[in-house]
């Protein structure tokens, strides 16, 4: 099935069609989120979901709140940690849809933005991983909509939706900020809807928003405002370079999948130039987008942009991709590039997709240690989990200590008796727990580390005794992965641990 087949085939059942294959990704989803292993950044949000508060060191609340839920429903493992972010484009794929069909009045273009959002690796490897990503993307979906209502409508109650969207979308990430200015472009740009402006309805939308987020707020300013220094520390220029900005766009153009990327541009631009729909719905569509891309192309002029951080724009941008493949007229080559476009979403969405689920579940291609799947995940750890418990069993050790937050929520995870494990650095990540019981670093104490062990010499300054034990490795297809350095630690002097 490709877009293009919605010219051939009636478009009840093209979207029947459609409906059916997001049905069975999801059901695909479902099944590796239960066989993969977790990522670090997954670990480390389970460590979060022990103790749920208002706001972590990392992010606003909802995604160790969802880790929380999950695993209260299906069980404390990898499932359970993914399967209320598996679940969540499905009202997602719903909300495009929507949205689609009331901006641009057409069920074949909603159809297709809501396929292509499915096969965008936004959902068909980022909704598997537990992260903030996955809650600020259905979000996002859903502020989209009700924006879309508030246009067709002319509805003042719509803003009360739009507010408790915004209000969810910060309670997943901070990047939801720059909606705020999105709508605001919007609002000034379409003379329809300035008159909202001197009213009080957009204002009650943002104290709504604001009142849903105000409880992160007091936390971060109870906590040294660390959470909010942490993400805006980015914002710092240290030095400007262009070495960054081809790997933004090129990691982008992978994240959409390079067919959906290059529909998605081409609409967006004719969107620009007053092609597509209404003017209304045109400028929500781009001001929901570029914001966002234009800051992380200016940042990406001075530092390193993750292919996650811009994330949200593919809910607005899968709507233009599927503009240009549906109602858009190309000439000359940009037709002929147009058409191979659509034809190949879905092939290769699908294939870039089934490549990463088999390379992350079976390593069919024996990359060692160079293989990105098995570094971000915590590949070979359920058995290096069984054999660290022993070693630390024979130790006598209590618990177990380390220097890296990821390492840290591996060793919490996948040690099968579940000891203490404690970081002894950034503290702040763990503010939110109760401080571990002093009688378990009176005795042996070990410690693990990812070879080579820098930390080594500042911990002969905190402990009397630190003493090597042995090293253990993490395999696949028994080509090694990662080595890991366990110590005994004895004796501390002064407190083991770094003050919050």
């Amino acid at each position: 099935m490709t877009a293009l087949g919605a010219v051939i085939m009636p478009e009840r059942r093209y979207q029947s069609a459609v409906i059916a294959a997001i049905v069975v990704l999801a059901g695909v989803r479902l099944l590796c989120a239960a066989l993969a292993p977790l990522s670090f950044e997954e670990s480390v949000y389970w460590v979060y979901s022990r103790h749920i508060a208002a706001g972590y060191f990392d992010h606003p609340p909802l995604a160790p709140i969802l880790v929380r839920l999950g695993t209260m429903l299906f069980g404390d493992n990898e499932f359970g940690v993914r399967a209320l972010g598996v679940l969540l484009p499905l009202p997602a794929s719903w909300a495009i849809w929507r949205s689609a069909a009331i901006l641009f009045k057409d069920g074949k273009i909603a159809a297709t933005a809501a396929l292509y959002f499915n096969l965008t690796l936004v959902v068909a490897a980022g909704s598997i991983i537990a992260t903030p990503d996955g809650p600020l993307v259905a979000a996002t979906a859903l502020l989209l909509l009700t924006l879309a209502k508030l246009l067709e409508t002319g509805r003042a109650v719509w803003w009360l939706a739009v507010g408790a969207a915004f209000g969810v979308a910060m309670l997943s990430k901070y990047t939801t900020i720059f909606f705020a200015g999105s709508i605001l472009v919007w609002l000034l740009l379409v003379p329809d809807l300035r008159k909202w402006l001197a009213t009080p309805w957009p204002w009650l939308a943002a104290l709504i928003a604001l009142a849903m987020f105000a409880p992160t707020l007091m936390w971060n300013a109870h906590h040294g405002w660390s959470s909010v220094h942490r993400q805006y520390d980015r914002l710092l220029i240290h030095d400007w370079s262009f070495k960054y900005l081809g790997e933004f766009l090129a990691t982008q153009a992978g994240m959409a999948t390079p067919p959906i990327f290059i529909l998605g541009s081409m609409g967006l631009f004719r969107l620009l130039s007053g092609d597509g729909g209404s003017f209304g719905a045109r400028a929500l569509i781009n001001a929901m987008v570029w914001p966002i891309v234009l800051y992380f192309i200016w940042h990406s002029l001075h530092d390193r942009v993750e292919g996650n951080w811009p994330e949200p724009i593919f809910v607005p941008f899968v709507i233009a991709a599927a503009l240009a493949a549906e109602r858009m007229k190309w000439h000359g080559v940009w037709a002929a590039v147009a058409s191979w476009s659509a034809r190949l979403a879905v092939p290769v969405g699908l294939g870039i997709a089934g490549f990463i689920y088999l390379q992350a579940l079976f390593g069919i291609i024996p990359l060692g240690p160079i293989d990105p799947t098995a570094h971000a995940l915590a590949v070979g750890w359920k058995e290096l989990g069984a054999e660290m418990d022993a070693v630390r069993k024979r130790l006598g050790a209590p618990i177990v200590l380390t220097t890296d937050h990821g390492l840290n929520g591996w060793l919490a995870f996948y040690l099968p008796s579940r000891p203490p494990v404690e970081q002894i650095n950034a503290r702040i990540r763990y503010v939110n727990a109760p401080p571990p019981d002093p009688a378990l670093f009176r005795g042996t104490i070990m410690y693990v580390c990812t070879r080579p062990c820098d930390p080594i010499p500042s911990l002969r300054r905190r402990f009397a005794t630190v003493e090597p034990v042995t090293t253990l490795t993490r395999s696949r297809h028994g080509i090694v992965i990662d080595e890991y350095g366990i110590y005994r630690l004895a004796g501390p002097i002064g407190s083991p641990l770094d003050p919050p």
